[in-house]
């Protein structure tokens, strides 16, 4: 049965030949993304408002979108690759507005639990700055198209095809966890444990889509995540700080433990090791006595 399943794997279908295929997703789809948007800036605003953090941030993120639009060409392109198109849409089993919600909870609790812990512990000091409830707003949309680009492709497009070429949960979930790690590690201010965090939260999110087959819960738990410790918070978001956030960081008295890292935020630290960690597991307990084990996708 392995022989079998092995002479059917065609090379660009191997672990390595997928890696190389999703690099270059994340890479052009930024370049395509960056690009269109600073066409579109030029256009439609002004010098002033291209200069504000609120342009800048929301930049930051929304460039993302270019992601987007090569990762659903792609798999739109190629037709056996084209049943993947349908865990993006509300048909897919899990895809309901309530796993919305509880990926918006997920990733809040966790992300603030993280947050709580190291200003209980006096390594942070937050001060508010604003609250403008239309810009919050459109930087949220623009968080979720990067957060969501990012699952798009690894819990979407790289679990999918090595779920099928492997015929492997278990090579899914690691691989692309991996390949989550790896992508991360040229941030400002990585460090191993940064990376162990990044991949323990991509265990955590492929295990969502696995057992719950709802890569919506995915997405709005990937950016909620995001959105709270960058935007609400101003703390950084793997290693980048945004200069427009609700509350405000004071840098000078930021120390490191283990609730807090300097240069990677809190993502850096044993707290959220813990935290992913203890999420991650209980996915996995509650996936195994609950949930069924999920067909693979059909071949078209």
């Amino acid at each position: 049965m392995e022989t079998e399943r092995t002479a059917k794997r065609r090379w660009y279908d191997t672990l390595p030949a997928l890696y190389v295929q999703t690099f270059v997703m994340v890479v052009a789809g930024q370049l395509l993304g960056g690009w269109s948007l600073s066409s579109l800036s030029r256009v439609l605003f002004s010098t002033e408002f291209q200069k504000s953090a609120f342009w800048y941030i929301s930049f930051s993120y929304l460039l993302f979108i270019g992601i987007w639009v090569l990762a659903l060409l792609r798999m739109w392109a190629v037709k056996q690759d084209r049943p993947l198109l349908a865990a993006v849409g509300p048909r897919a089993r899990g895809n309901r507005p309530g796993m919305l919600l509880v990926g918006a909870a997920l990733g809040f609790g966790m992300n603030a639990l993280c947050v709580l812990i190291a200003w209980l512990h006096k390594d942070i000091i937050l001060y508010f700055d604003t609250f403008q409830p239309f810009e919050l707003l459109a930087l949220f949309a623009a968080v979720f198209i990067q957060s969501a680009a990012e699952e798009l492709l690894c819990r979407c497009f790289l679990y999918g095809k090595l779920l099928r070429s492997y015929q492997s949960p278990l090579v899914a979930i690691l691989g692309n966890a991996l390949f989550f790690g790896l992508i991360h590690l040229g941030n400002d201010g990585v460090t191993v444990l940064s990376v162990v965090n990044i991949v323990v939260v991509a265990l955590l999110f492929s295990l969502i889509v696995y057992y719950t087959g709802s890569l919506w819960c995915a997405f709005m738990a990937h950016t909620v995540w995001n959105y709270t410790q960058n935007i609400l918070f101003g703390l950084p978001n793997s290693g980048i700080v945004s200069p427009y956030s609700v509350f405000k960081l004071d840098a000078a008295s930021a120390m490191n433990s283990f609730a807090y890292n300097v240069g990677f935020g809190i993502e850096g630290t044993v707290v959220a090791v813990v935290v992913l960690g203890l999420a991650t597991a209980a996915v996995y307990v509650w996936g195994q006595r609950s949930a069924g084990t999920p067909k693979l996708p059909p071949e078209r």
